[in-house]
């Protein structure tokens, strides 16, 4: 008898070992990818393999698949279906990707995320041909919900920029961006911008679907600005988006008239120093002589964005004595720009480019002491003083004369929502994962 009951107890222990070794493999391979349809208790068997990691540096589709143990036939079928929807050759390190296979290699399931709209995935199919088995792969859209939510910041001794103010409010850099492109034809953020200053903004922002309906989920960017307000010093500058009949979508001030200018006020978003202002005589810094300084100079890191101030052809790239690496371009109306000192180019000669555009990166190339953008302006084959010739930039094509009342409409709906509390989210769902 006491054999018999020695007997059960050992036979009780051994299945709960199996069972718990049996939630520790599924519990340790971690949750999938953070999407509503992946979220839950998944029934597997117990030969079922769920991996969650994130693409190692320099891996391929097909390398990351063979990391996994996957199947060589499956994987190599999974990477040619895969092409007929994305192209595996622009997988990238750090990206989340899933996987669901069986212990002898076959691969139930791969999902991976191109970017924070769409994931790729590629599934087993129930029929197989005579070559072996068969996958689906599909682009689909990542769920999200949209939240238009109130931004509030100010600019002050411990927070001397807009990147620094919008950074204390809890926001990302990308927001700054947008923002300065906004009020970029106003405002030159990298020296206007001064203690006491003020901001507030109606923002959409996506969030991944949450667990719940009452789970926003997890932040995946931030969408349109939809209306604007900056005090700069004693001008308040107000800016709502608006799409014309027919037109795209833009910014106007109340009036109606286009925030976009002729030239944007810097070809930078992230300097907050001039460290050199245009003139006819400066003492050169290397060569120690007198010589005109025909343009600006802005501090920067090496490798900060240098866009284009205006739409134009690119007349001329590439080293240029003591300019070194250089952009040259040319726009409507008699203007020319240049970027000098670049320590990359990203245009080529005969380009066409829209104003905001990516032109290069700054560099200390050439004659210069350390990283920084000297830009340089021209009219009509002449030099000018490009801060003060920014501010006398006309505006662009204002609000059509027909289009007034549905603007004013808009413009009445959207500055309304700056008296709401911060943080007073209206949410929709905007995107469905199938």
């Amino acid at each position: 008898m006491l054999g018999n009951m020695r007997l059960a107890v050992l036979t009780i222990l051994a299945a709960a070992a199996v069972a718990a070794a049996c939630t520790a493999r599924h519990d340790a391979a971690g949750p999938p990818p953070e999407r509503a349809s992946m979220r839950g208790d998944i029934a597997l068997a117990a030969d079922v393999h769920v991996v969650s990691a994130r693409v190692s540096a320099r891996a391929t589709l097909a390398s990351l698949l063979r990391s996994q143990h996957v199947d060589e036939s499956d994987a190599a079928r999974v990477v040619a279906q895969a092409a007929t929807v994305f192209d595996p050759r622009k997988i990238r390190s750090t990206q989340p990707y899933w996987i669901e296979r069986v212990a002898d290699g076959s691969l139930r399931r791969f999902e991976y995320e191109v970017d924070g709209d769409r994931f790729l995935r590629v599934t087993r199919s129930t029929v197989a041909d005579s070559a072996g088995a068969q996958f689906i792969a599909e682009l689909l859209p990542i769920e999200k919900t949209v939240a238009v939510d109130i931004v509030r910041g100010s600019v002050d001794r411990g927070t001397p920029s807009l990147f620094a103010a919008m950074e204390a409010a809890g926001e990302r850099t990308d927001l700054s961006v947008a923002v300065a492109a906004i009020f970029g034809g106003e405002i030159d953020f990298n020296i206007d911008i001064q203690p006491g200053d003020r901001f507030e903004l109606v923002v959409e922002k996506q969030y991944r679907r949450g667990a719940d309906s009452h789970d926003r989920g997890e932040f995946a960017g931030y969408g349109p600005i939809l209306a604007a307000e900056f005090n700069n010093a004693a001008r308040k500058l107000r800016a709502v988006r608006f799409t014309p009949q027919g037109g795209v979508p833009g910014y106007y001030d109340e009036r109606g008239v286009s925030m976009r200018r002729f030239f944007l006020q810097s070809p930078l978003k992230f300097v907050p120093v001039v460290s050199s202002r245009f003139s006819r005589s400066r003492l050169h810094p290397i060569l120690r002589e007198y010589r005109p300084h025909l343009g600006v100079d802005y501090k920067a890191p090496t490798g900060a964005p240098v866009v284009a101030v205006a739409d134009g052809v690119v007349l001329e790239t590439g080293a240029n004595g003591g300019a070194g690496r250089m952009v040259h371009l040319r726009h409507p109306n008699g203007f020319e720009s240049e970027y000098l000192h670049l320590s990359a180019i990203t245009v080529r000669r005969g380009a066409r480019v829209r104003q905001g555009d990516l032109i290069g990166r700054v560099g200390a190339t050439g004659l210069a002491t350390g990283p920084h953008l000297d830009y340089r302006l021209k009219k009509n084959g002449v030099f000018i003083n490009p801060l003060t010739a920014h501010r006398a930039m006309p505006p662009g094509e204002p609000v059509p004369p027909a289009q007034m009342t549905p603007f004013v409409a808009a413009r009445d709906r959207a500055l309304a929502q700056l008296t709401r509390p911060a943080r007073a989210p209206a949410v929709q769902v905007t995107a469905h994962q199938q």
